[in-house]
């Protein structure tokens, strides 16, 4: 490992143990600082996640109240966005279980939702452009489970042990469903353009 690679892993051990132990105490500056960090990015998974964008908002809040509550959880041993994002994810299957009595798993995206709005990050520049559109109304089209992974992977860019952490799911799932989720977004896209 590069004497630059050692140092910013280090780094990210040091902020992550900094987030834990702010979250032990209850910093109010930190969960503000947190929130803003990760506002643009939870949004939008718990979006693409759920399908509906004001569930979806409803979801960010119980999430980072969830935080408030049980952010002395948190351990630091892992990346705080890994951890955020299993709340979420954890918060997502609870409300479908009450809703609906089924898995997140099991989802299969409506028809009927709307595409999602941009959110101001460089990606959502770039979904401006005719092709991101495509293929986020592309995403809408293949069912939850497969969304969700090539979501995390792609938008997110959460490695494959990330994207275990979050899920709870077995490595050879998570790749599988990347896999079989890649396939159907290129059948989705191919289908559009026809």
């Amino acid at each position: 490992m590069s004497a630059t690679a050692y140092c910013f892993l280090n780094a990210m051990e040091s902020e992550d143990s900094t987030i834990a132990r702010g979250l032990r105490r209850r910093d109010p500056a930190l969960l503000d600082r947190l929130i803003e960090q990760y506002q643009y990015r939870l949004l939008r998974y718990l979006v693409y996640l759920t399908g509906n964008r004001e569930l979806a908002k409803d979801l960010f809040q119980e999430t980072w109240i969830r935080v408030l509550e049980r952010g002395h959880q948190y351990d630091g041993q892992r990346k705080f966005s890994t951890w955020l994002y299993a709340v979420a994810r954890n918060l997502t299957i609870d409300h479908f279980r009450k809703k609906r009595t089924v898995s997140l798993d099991g989802l299969m995206e409506d028809e009927q939702h709307a595409p999602i709005d941009p959110c101001p990050l460089a990606w959502e520049h770039v979904a401006r452009h005719e092709l991101t559109e495509q293929i986020n109304a592309a995403l809408l089209g293949i069912p939850a489970q497969y969304r969700e992974v090539v979501v995390l992977r792609f938008k997110d860019e959460l490695t494959l042990e990330e994207m275990v952490a979050v899920t709870g799911s077995p490595l050879g799932t998570v790749k599988s469903r990347l896999y079989r989720g890649l396939n159907l977004l290129m059948v989705q896209l191919k289908e559009a353009k026809a």
